[in-house]
């Protein structure tokens, strides 16, 4: 069993990633950042490198016990652990804290990758890698980089997203066409009805951006599309040897902190 990697910054950083996104600094500060992103990618790259296969699934951080997405959710998180994947989420409350719990009562491997924000931002109790990230950026290149599929449950501007930024990757051919699920009908009808009606039909986008978007509300059929077409990729185990030369003893290897 994988145990839990704890990581990353202690405290918030965003009033760092605030100074850093606010125009030109000093050129040495320009480079301590760079190293710093560099550093926290590394972080990203050595916990997760053998934890595949993976799905990644998207949703809020604010729906909680109470709502039905959320025992849904955690189905799907069962699902998926049955079915021989990691499941990945972006770590925090929510939504995300319901699929980790499904995968990790299913006995499957389960994964967060989360960021320092100064609130709502926690890591949910359900994870066996939890990962804490300052950028964004480097948090969602995770996301996508080890994932076979991807689920988008509903949400808010974090789950749109990270929604559009994998339809991006696929439209421009910067990743393979892995299969997108959207999970809840009555959430994503608007969304698909906007592309249909006016994207589409004004041209912005091609048929085949809105055709791979599969809208489903039941958990087992949400699943079985990413497997049946996560198979096109090859995915499956994967026999990845472990060098002792980089500290790659077992799932605790070599801590990289950013």
């Amino acid at each position: 069993m994988v145990r839990a990697v704890r990581g990353g910054p202690t405290v918030p950083a965003e009033q760092g990633e605030r100074r850093s996104l606010a125009g030109p600094r000093r050129r040495g500060l320009e480079f301590l950042h760079a190293l710093r992103i560099f550093r926290e990618y590394l972080y990203g790259l050595r916990h997760l490198h053998f934890v595949g296969p993976c799905v990644t699934v998207f949703g809020s951080a604010r729906l909680g016990e109470d709502d039905e997405a959320y025992v849904l959710a955690q189905r799907i998180g069962r699902r998926l652990a049955e079915h021989g994947y990691s499941v990945v989420t972006g770590g925090g409350p929510g939504l995300m804290e319901a699929t980790n719990r499904g995968a990790k009562d299913a006995g499957g491997i389960s994964v967060g990758c989360n960021v320092a924000l100064p609130h709502e931002q926690r890591a949910n109790g359900y994870l066996d890698v939890s990962l804490t990230f300052r950028h964004f950026f480097v948090r969602k290149v995770m996301l996508v980089k080890y994932s076979y599929g991807f689920i988008a449950l509903p949400g808010g501007l974090g789950t749109l997203d990270e929604l559009f930024e994998v339809s991006t990757l696929v439209q421009t051919g910067m990743i393979a066409g892995f299969p997108i699920v959207l999970f809840g009908s009555a959430f994503w009808q608007p969304l698909i009805e906007l592309f249909r009606d006016d994207l589409l039909a004004r041209g912005t986008i091609d048929e085949a951006d809105v055709v791979r978007l599969y809208v489903t509300d039941d958990p087992d059929d949400a699943v079985q599309f990413v497997d049946r077409h996560a198979a096109d990729f090859g995915v499956g185990p994967r026999e990845m040897k472990r060098h002792w030369w980089l500290g790659e003893h077992g799932p605790r290897s070599a801590l990289l902190r950013p």
